[in-house]
């Protein structure tokens, strides 16, 4: 797994993805990017995928999240023709990602749904330094994952909607040889960084019955680390899907969730505020289910929030 490459196999039914989540200084906003090879939510790849064997880079996006004022969302699926890629280059229709060995440049542009409106603009992710270590996710090791960069910086220039900020960044990557809903049943992780590095949770339950924890600390100045795991926490629900959402959280602290970003279905997107490496902070969580997103309603849903397109 060269974590770097956009130009990597990708298994049939599989998928890689590279992820950026990113607030502002002053905390009134924030942005999520994720830029998938095998769409693993795209309900046209999970339907390719009942069909046969799946051609993951037949069903590639860039999902975009904009939260805080103005608030925006775009996922389109779009077809192998609107694929373009080398090393250090990977295009998505008309959005593309850049790596320059110093920077990751993303531009956007792209449509919102379901209600249609521009989203347009560029985003500067800067490294503060680079992990090289890959963590597999499941005892066969089909699914693999990377912290590239947990401490990094972002400058975010949007022409539409208006909006220029800058703040702290994240950017990982995962990449995996069959779809995740065959292998895990739910997961939650959740980022937070700090003065002296970045804390990060990663807990998953298999569909063998396994678990995986990983505490981690990844400081400013290269490859994450593992620590001991502090103990697991229970949050409060999703209002309106009633996602079950789980932590860890330091000794001395408590975790409470301060904003819900994503409350779907199948899946959370949150900001808590709690304790990790001995020091009070904000992070950002996520909550996954997958045997809710394998539901035949959730996929028809799904359809009229991801489109189509036909190159």
């Amino acid at each position: 797994m060269n974590t770097l490459r956009f130009d990597r196999p990708v298994a049939p039914d599989g998928y890689a993805w590279w992820y950026v989540d990113a607030l502002s200084d002053d905390g009134r906003h924030g942005i999520t990017l994720i830029a998938f090879l095998g769409s693993v939510f795209s309900p046209w790849y999970a339907l390719a995928r009942r069909r046969g064997p799946a051609d993951p880079l037949n069903h590639a996006c860039l999902n975009v999240s904009l939260y805080g004022a103005p608030r925006r969302w775009a996922m389109t699926d779009r077809p192998r023709s609107a694929v373009e890629r080398d090393a250090t280059h990977l295009a998505i229709g008309p959005s593309s990602l850049e790596w320059d060995g110093e920077a990751l440049t993303i531009r956007i542009d792209e449509v919102t749904a379901p209600i249609p409106s521009r989203l347009r603009g560029t985003v500067r992710v800067i490294p503060g330094a680079l992990n090289r270590r890959v963590f597999e996710l499941d005892a066969a090791g089909r699914h693999r994952w990377s912290p590239i960069a947990a401490v990094a910086r972002v400058e975010v220039a949007l022409e539409s909607p208006a909006l220029r900020w800058s703040g702290a960044a994240y950017f990982d990557t995962n990449e995996g040889d069959a779809p995740l809903e065959r292998d895990f049943v739910e997961w939650d992780w959740c980022r937070a960084p700090g003065p002296e590095g970045t804390a990060i949770l990663y807990e998953a339950t298999r569909r063998d019955g396994t678990t995986q924890c990983l505490a981690l600390r990844a400081p400013p100045s290269g490859d994450v680390e593992e620590v001991e795991a502090p103990p697991r926490a229970t949050l409060p629900p999703t209002r309106i899907w009633r996602i079950p959402r789980a932590t860890r959280v330091g000794k001395g602290g408590a975790a409470r969730v301060t904003q819900t970003l994503e409350d779907t279905p199948f899946y959370s997107r949150s900001v808590l505020s709690t304790r990790l490496l001995g020091t009070d902070r904000s992070a950002v969580h996520e909550s996954l289910l997958l045997d809710r997103f394998r539901l035949p309603v959730v996929q028809a849903m799904l359809a009229f929030r991801v489109p189509r397109a036909r190159r």
